[in-house]
């Protein structure tokens, strides 16, 4: 008789990074619309579920203020980084609010290398 093994769990911790980033915006006109822009762009993958809209991205997503503005239907600069937390709900990956864009990045050593941030030393 063969010794008993428990299956490996499908939950356990994984620290690889995915080098990915993402909101979770509102199912909302606004929502509707940031969505339809980002999903022109490389890399990003949409999600519409009944009450929000996943937006993903592999590496670095910047949603530009003035295009948003633009396919919304208003002048430029209505569209600016409160108007995006305001439909925003979550995050994951390093956001940065610029004064024309919010930048998203998958991965911390591009995020910091962007703003010009120093990295905590490595652990040996």
């Amino acid at each position: 008789m063969t010794g008993f093994r428990t299956a490996e769990s499908p939950f356990k911790a994984d620290s690889t990074p995915s080098n990915m980033c993402g909101v979770t915006l509102m199912n909302n006109q606004v929502g509707v619309i940031v969505a339809d822009v980002m999903a022109r762009k490389d890399n990003v993958t949409i999600r519409h579920l009944p009450s929000m809209i996943r937006v993903d991205c592999v590496g670095r997503m910047d949603f530009n203020y003035d295009e948003i503005s633009e396919a919304l239907g208003e002048e430029e600069g209505f569209y600016d980084a409160s108007e995006f937390e305001e439909n925003m709900s979550t995050h994951y990956g390093k956001m940065i609010h610029m004064d024309d864009r919010t930048v998203m990045f998958g991965n911390l050593e591009e995020a910091a290398e962007y703003i010009g941030d120093m990295l905590p030393p490595q652990v040996r």
